[in-house]
Parts: structure tokens; sequence; C-alpha cells
């Protein structure tokens, strides 16, 4: 096993940093390629191919988070391994792991291409954009099992302190679907199939390079002695850690989709601009997202070598940072939205839609700052099920409830509907600070390292 990334000694603040700006340039690499698809089609594309997309690309974006999320229970595993030096059980666990997610591809597989016309129904997508959404989930669903595979190799490598082996795969598959899209889209005008085609071939790709890579340089993480017959007790530890944080963030994203089926009823315009909106936000939120993967991987291996108050430390400096970022973030959001909505359409009645939408968000990007710091910490101490429960609670009794609600009020617009999501993360933030301190009074975490 190669030396890896240790985050029990040495300055809090710089390891985390240092940690954290690897991943959020893989996040911002996956958003730019997934965003590419959108513009691309946005700019050699009609509306009906822009509103596939849209409705297509939430629907798979929530089945990668989840399967993100899933890997997050392999994060936590290999963190708190290594920080109780034992180092010696990793690559027993990922190759438990990749028997656990290979089942995964096959059932996604089997349900995105079976189901597709029957997902796009459920999606309301709109009569003009229907065929062209089916198209992209078939071609999407064909290739889940690179889907899986590239998110896999990030909830792998992060546990192991290593952020920038992710980055170099996404960066390859970030141009790859660059070339792709322009070749698919913009050149042979194969609208959302060849988007979703593009984007299949990239993740297969670079999972390619990405195992050429660790076999030229003998990496004995992937090691074949390991597989001599499935462990089901340590796929049952990645599945139980891993499935709550799963669940909950399946649940948030299906409120999304819920959230974009309301829009997709108020027309294709609506629903373009939500979608375009989405995709934009998606690079508004990629800090708290970094900082909510980078503190699961710092605190699970503190935890591991019981360095409690090293893990404390850890989540205030790392609500302190994203919560300054998260001001300019939130600026940009509201003031500028339209900018940001050029970028994917020419389109002026979806520009102004974008920019409704987009102002809601500028409300959530402050809440996340804190809530997702939050989130990582539970995350690292295995504190899984209340991560689950919190966003049960969220996205269940508030966020679609209120997008129901909001959407029905006299003179509903996009800015209307998106503030069921920040009323929702104030939920979500109270609860977290209710639970962290409730941790205290009961000792259950050891404050005193």
């Amino acid at each position: 096993m190669e030396k890896q990334g240790s985050f029990t000694q040495g300055a809090i603040l710089g390891s985390l940093l240092k940690f954290t700006f690897p991943v959020l340039l893989a996040l911002l690499l996956q958003a730019l390629y997934t965003a590419v698809d959108l513009m691309i089609v946005g700019q050699f594309s009609d509306t009906s191919q822009i509103s596939a997309v849209a409705t297509g690309s939430q629907l798979m974006q929530t089945l990668t988070s989840l399967v993100t999320s899933l890997a997050m229970g392999i994060t936590i595993s290999i963190g708190q391994t290594l920080g109780q030096k034992r180092a010696d059980r990793v690559s027993h666990i990922i190759m438990n792991s990749l028997l656990l997610f290979f089942g995964l591809a096959l059932i996604l597989t089997g349900i995105v291409v079976i189901f597709a016309p029957q997902l796009a129904r459920l999606l309301n997508a709109p009569t003009q954009a229907f065929d062209a959404t089916v198209a992209f989930l078939q071609i999407s669903g064909a290739g889940a099992i690179f889907i899986v595979g590239y998110n896999l190799v990030g909830g792998i490598f992060r546990g192991l302190g290593d952020s920038i082996t992710p980055l170099i795969t996404v960066a390859i598959a970030s141009v790859l679907n660059i070339l792709g899209d322009l070749l698919l889209v913009a050149h042979f005008h194969l609208g959302a199939a060849g988007a979703a085609a593009a984007t299949v071939f990239a993740q297969s790709l670079s999972l390619l390079f990405f195992f050429l890579l660790k076999n030229k340089k003998e990496e004995t993480i992937f090691d074949l002695k390991e597989f001599k017959k499935p462990d089901f007790k340590v796929i049952k530890q990645i599945f139980t850690l891993g499935s709550p944080i799963a669940l909950q963030d399946f649940l948030i994203n299906c409120s999304f989709v819920i959230i974009l089926a309301i829009a997709n009823s108020l027309g294709v315009v609506a629903s373009a601009g939500i979608g375009v909106g989405e995709k934009a936000t998606a690079f508004i939120m990629l800090l708290p997202l970094a900082f909510m993967q980078s503190m699961a991987a710092f605190v699970a291996q503190n935890v591991g070598a019981r360095q409690h108050l090293r893990a404390k430390k850890a989540l205030f400096y790392g609500m302190g940072c994203a919560f300054l970022i998260a001001v300019i973030m939130a600026y940009i959001c509201f003031f500028h939205g339209d900018l940001l909505a050029r970028i994917f359409t020419h389109e002026q009645a979806v520009i102004q839609a974008t920019q409704l939408y987009m102002r809601s968000y500028a409300f959530d990007v402050l809440l996340t700052a804190i809530f997702f710091c939050f989130v990582g910490y539970f995350n690292g101490y295995g504190k899984t099920r209340f991560v689950m429960i919190q966003g049960l609670i969220g996205a269940l009794l508030f966020r679609i409830p209120l997008s129901f609600l909001f959407s029905s009020l006299p003179h509903a617009d996009l800015f209307t509907l998106g503030m069921a999501t920040p009323a929702s993360s104030l939920v979500q933030v109270l609860l977290c600070f209710g639970y962290y301190l409730y941790l205290q009074k009961q000792n259950v975490i050891d404050l005193k390292g």
C-alpha cells in the first residue's frame, strides 16, 4: 500500500484546505462537464432539446448522487481504518466494495433502460421534449456501469486521503466530454441523445485511463488476492454506513425532481429555465459540497485515531472558510444570475426564467455553507442515521410540501417556487445545531480529545 495522506497530525486548517482544494477542483470539473451538455445543446439545438437534457440529467444526477452517497460508506470505512493504523485492511475493504457497486450498476442499468418512457412521464416531461428525454435516459442508463465506477473511484481515494487521483479522473472525463459534445451535438446535431452519448463515452475512457495509469505505477490498492470470496461483513459495514446517506441524498434529489416536474407543468420555457438554473447554481454550490466531502474524510481519520478535539476544530474552521466565500457566491447568484444563464442559452425568455429561480439560491448557499460542514462532520463520526433523518425531514416535510404550496400562490413564479429550498435548508441547519449540542450534552463525542 502506498503512503496516503494523514489528517491526524499537523496544522488543521492547512491540512483541511490542502485536501479540500483538489476536491473543489474535481467538483468544478464535474459540474463543468455536465453543464457543457446543456450549454452546447442550448447553443446548437432548440428549446425542446434543452428541456430534454434538463429533465433527463436531473434524474441521472439523482441516481449518480445515490451512488456517490453510498460510496461515502467506503470513504468512512477506509478513513477510520487508516486512523486505527490498520492499513493492511484497506485493500480488503476496496475489493469488496467493487462487488457491491457492480451489483448496483446492473440494477440501475435495467431500471433506466427498460423504464425510460415511464420515468419521462413521471418527470412530466413536456410533450415536445418527451421523445428526446427518453433517448437521453436510455443512452445514459446503458452506461450506468461507467457512471458507477467513475464515482466509486472518488469515494475510495478520498478515504485514502488522496484528492488528486479523483481530480485527474474528472479532468480526463471533462476534456473528453467537451470533445464528444462538439462532435455529436455541434457537428452532427444529435441534440440530447448526442449529449448523453458523449457523457457515457467520456466516463468510460476516463476509467480506462485511470486503471492503466494505476497498473503502470504498480499500485496495490486493487489487490485481486483479496477477491477470493465476498466478505459480507465488510459489505454490510459499507452498506450500513452509506445507505442512510444515499437514501437521504436520493430523496433530496427526488424533491428537486418534483420541483422540476412542477416547473414542467408550467410549460417548456419554465422547464428549460429551471433546468438551466440548476446547472448554473450547481457551480455556486460546489464549495459547501467540497467541504462536506473533505470534512467526512478528515473527521473519519481523526475519529479512528481518537483525535476528537481535532475533529471539532476542523468543523468550525471549515464552517468559517465556507461561509466567507458563500457570501460572495450569494451576491453573484442574486444579482448576476442572468449573466450565468447566458452561458447556457441565448433565448431571452429562458434567461429571465433562470434569473428568477437563481435568486432563491442566494439564500440557500449561505445556509448550506454551515449545513454541509455539519453533514460531513457527522458522516465522519458514522452518525449517518441522523444525517438521513434530518435530510428526510427537510425534503419530505418541508421542501416538497412548500414547493406545491408556493407554486399555488397567486402570481407564483420560479423565484417563489425556488424559495422552498432555502426554507428547508434553514430547518436542517437548526436540526444539525440541535443534534451537535445533544451529542455534547450526552458526552457521545469526547470533546477533550
